[in-house]
């Protein structure tokens, strides 16, 4: 221990101590993952070590960058000719042809983009960290839009009527309001409040629903108004609120708790320029060790180490490694030639492929600013269209590009097959619902992606069976299972994270996969 501590620094002497048990006592507290430094743990050990890494997504890329600041020799293999993964920002220039057969490619304007895949960045999430560390610029990204609107189908009141967000919640905030005052003020609550309580709970309702002061809502300045206040005596028109019943029966707040998430509350971000930024920096740092156009055909475990096949430019490789992570989607490793156990396997089947995508259309003119007074956010209906997206970026500039559709499972079928074509005509025909038949107009190009049908993907993200639709905290058997390396492999990705679905996950899972690797080596040592 002592002569790892003198020729590795207090890292190495301290892992290899964790590893057989005789490590300090840290009294249950989590330690805060801290970016490795040449020369802490392995690149001071005698000897080479290496990985191979199947996949340069954010897991792979995250560990490939880890790792070699550790002095390994690292190959990463991916399959795209980009870095990313499912992380995908569409420019000029993008061409893709997906599992339908159709090729696209992207004609948007000198400068505009939108990602098909990861979009956001909540505050807590350790991709800032990285953003950070690599010098990726970020910006805010508007999550919620007080201007955009919602807009629901169907029989019940305000159906098919194209509301904002302010106005649908200073109502049915106001009428929540009034209907507890009253509730209150009738004894309804006497069982469990005194009168203290009571009274606070008054004054905190006539704030929040803005009620007039005999506790009824009547309107508020909140939901906004028909012409904007001025000056002199022009007080502005106010919109009148909608009847009690209609906004009650309407189901217009549906939506109202997705900017309360954890992970969807303000303040996001995102990286100037698309979500990629982050990738092509982290490809800059690894350099030549990540191989492009590589498509893995097989990966074994081997007597001492992990041999991978794969293709490259119409000719077949191999790399033998001390240590292989595997970040390839789960559903899709069953296809390799492989060795693992069939536990393993059977595990690997429980990870349930989702469906998503999305479909960008350039405008020529920004409708949403000059008309609706719309920067960013989203508009929301039930629909197949899900949400409509409006741009982050290029504010009161000549054009931009507005996410038309970003829908997921059984609305997402509803494109899943179509042409890009046929994507359009529906994303405009349920769009113009919303926004009107400017909505038609002054398009200039669009491009659209669905996950299921996107070669090496062929999934948004995984759920795993018995979990439900949930985006981690479930610890099912096999989610547990794949968390244990199969001899030299180990798997990494978002699927293996309680963050599914988030760049935050595949990060955090590729991090434990190191600190495991680190740990092992310096046991072995």
């Amino acid at each position: 221990m002592q002569a790892l501590g003198v020729t590795g620094g207090a890292g190495l002497a301290y892992g290899a101590m964790s590893s057989i048990g005789m490590a300090p006592a840290t009294a249950g507290v989590p330690k805060r993952f801290q970016s490795l430094s040449t020369g802490d743990f392995v690149g001071s050990v005698e000897g080479d070590h290496s990985v191979v890494i199947l996949g340069g997504g954010p897991a792979g890329l995250c560990a490939a960058y880890e790792m070699r600041k550790a002095g390994y020799k690292v190959t990463v293999l991916e399959a795209r000719t980009r870095p990313g993964g499912r992380v995908w920002s569409v420019r000029a220039g993008t061409e893709e042809t997906d599992l339908n057969g159709e090729t696209q490619k992207c004609t948007f304007s000198e400068g505009h983009f939108f990602n098909l895949g990861a979009t956001r960045i909540p505050q807590g999430h350790v991709t800032l960290d990285y953003c950070r560390e690599l010098g990726v610029e970020l910006q805010m990204f508007g999550n919620q839009n007080a201007n955009t609107m919602v807009n629901y189908t169907g029989t019940k009141p305000l159906a098919g009527q194209s509301i904002t967000y302010r106005a649908a919640k200073a109502d049915t905030f106001g009428y929540v309001s009034e209907l507890l005052q009253k509730a209150t003020n009738q004894g309804a609550l006497d069982s469990v409040l005194s009168k203290e309580d009571k009274d606070a709970l008054s004054e905190f309702l006539s704030s929040f629903g803005d009620l007039s002061d005999d506790g009824r809502y009547l309107g508020s300045p909140r939901r906004g108004y028909d012409s904007e206040p001025g000056a002199g005596l022009n007080f502005g028109t106010q919109k009148p609120p909608l009847p009690m019943s209609d906004v009650i029966r309407s189901g217009i707040g549906r939506n109202f708790a997705f900017d309360f998430e954890y992970d969807q509350a303000m303040t996001m971000l995102t990286p100037v320029g698309g979500m990629d930024r982050i990738y092509y920096r982290f490809a800059e740092e690894i350099g030549d060790s990540l191989v492009y156009g590589a498509e893995v055909t097989s990966m074994k475990n081997t007597t001492d180490g992990v041999t991978v096949e794969y293709r490259v430019g119409g000719q077949r490789k191999s790399v033998t490694a001390e240590y292989a992570i595997c970040t390839i989607p789960p559903h899709l490793i069953e296809r390799l030639d492989n060795n693992l156990p069939a536990d393993v396997v059977t595990a690997l089947r429980a990870a349930t492929p989702s469906s998503s995508g999305k479909l960008g259309i350039e405008y020529s003119r920004r409708w949403w600013e000059i008309e609706d007074r719309i920067y960013g956010g989203a508009s929301n209906t039930d629909r197949d269209i899900s949400q409509i997206m409006f741009p982050y970026d290029h504010y009161n500039s000549d054009r931009g590009v507005v996410v038309a559709y970003y829908s997921s499972g059984r609305r997402q079928l509803g494109f899943e097959s179509l042409t890009h074509r046929q994507r359009l005509a529906k994303a405009l025909a349920e769009g113009s619902e919303i926004h009107g038949d400017k909505y038609n107009r002054d398009i200039s190009s669009s491009f659209s992606g669905s996950w299921r049908r996107t070669k090496y993907s062929e999934s948004a993200w995984a759920s795993w069976a018995g979990a439900g639709d949930s985006h981690g905290g479930a610890a099912t058997p096999e989610y547990t299972k794949l968390l244990e390396p199969v001899d030299r492999i180990y798997f990494a990705g978002d699927h293996l994270s309680n963050a599914i679905a988030w760049q935050h996950g595949a990060f955090t899972s590729a991090r434990d996969v190191v600190t495991d690797i680190h740990q092992r080596v310096a046991q072995a040592a």
